[in-house]
């Protein structure tokens, strides 16, 4: 069953390595100390039929992005995080690994823009408002149910949008029925395509939901399965799960329809992980290095 994930995954016509790359340098390399020989990389994704090319290709393009920063040793080189990736990944994190869905204060959260902008400066602002969980109502009007307004702007000048938060006005709502003259209810309804992302969460289930109930039939995860296959499916299922989360604002769940299927999907990926984890570390013990030759240390220890 497992397999045949990682199998499906491999024959995908398009191999976004790069994302692949961050994900898994979140998830396994950032708690060992964010530090990892490309060779390393290499063999660690080879099974996913990401190749010696790809890899290169994929870390010098992350690079110039300000992900990752390279140095050498030698004929060799690791990356490592910078300051801006640990950054990035941190606040990805607790969202990724989070147990409880965010309590909701009642208050809605805007961005308004306050200057004209054209169609082209315009899309790189959505986008990044969007990536931090925004809906938009209207073309000059970005909500949130939970942001951090002084941290989203910060975020956006982080991002490259130095002149972002000179042109957004922060406020909050403390009712969206008087505020923003309609329900909450309403307000989703126009910021966020649920029904679109509730397909995403069903078909993520139908892909790992078989995986998890196969393994709990089989008992424990070092058991059922070889430590190879293990770290492949925690790759993937992180990766998958991530990939997700980038597309959803959690909500809180009182703005959520009954029945709402991320519910059930991030109990999935907690329970699946958790059984994943003692093998893939044995895995990655064995294949983490430095360029220098030097394993890596474990999670508990890169602190």
């Amino acid at each position: 069953m497992a397999r045949a994930r990682i199998d499906a995954h491999r024959q995908q016509s398009r191999v976004r390595a790069g994302a692949l790359i961050i994900s898994l340098f979140g998830d396994a390399v950032a708690p060992r100390g964010g530090r990892l020989w490309v060779g390393s990389l290499i063999r660690l994704l080879q099974p996913l039929g990401i190749d010696d090319r790809l890899v290169r290709t994929a870390v010098s393009r992350l690079a110039k992005q300000a992900w990752l920063r390279i140095e050498s040793h030698g004929r060799r080189a690791d990356y490592l995080l910078t300051e801006a990736g640990q950054r990035r990944f941190e606040e990805a994190s607790r969202t990724i690994y989070a147990t409880q869905p965010r309590a909701w204060d009642g208050r809605w959260r805007l961005l308004l823009l306050v200057r004209e902008l054209d169609a082209k400066a315009r899309e790189p602002l959505r986008r990044a408002l969007a990536w931090q969980g925004f809906g938009q109502l209207g073309a000059d009007c970005f909500v949130h149910p939970g942001a951090d307004l002084d941290e989203a702007l910060q975020a956006l000048a982080t991002e490259g949008l130095a002149e972002a938060p000179a042109q957004l006005m922060p406020l909050l709502a403390s009712d969206a029925r008087h505020g923003l003259g309609q329900s909450d209810a309403e307000l989703v309804r126009r910021a966020w395509n649920l029904d679109e992302l509730a397909q995403a969460y069903t078909r993520f289930d139908a892909g790992y939901g078989p995986i998890a109930r196969a393994l709990q039939a089989e008992g424990e995860a070092d058991e059922a399965i070889a430590p190879e296959d293990a770290f492949l499916l925690r790759t993937l299922l992180i990766h998958d799960w991530r990939r997700l989360l980038l597309r959803d604002p959690e909500l809180p769940d009182v703005l959520l329809p009954a029945g709402w299927p991320g519910r059930a999907a991030r109990q999935l990926t907690r329970d699946l992980y958790r059984r994943l984890l003692a093998p893939s570390e044995r895995h990655l013990d064995a294949l983490l290095q430095r360029a220098d030759g030097q394993a890596l240390p474990p999670p508990d220890a890169a602190s």
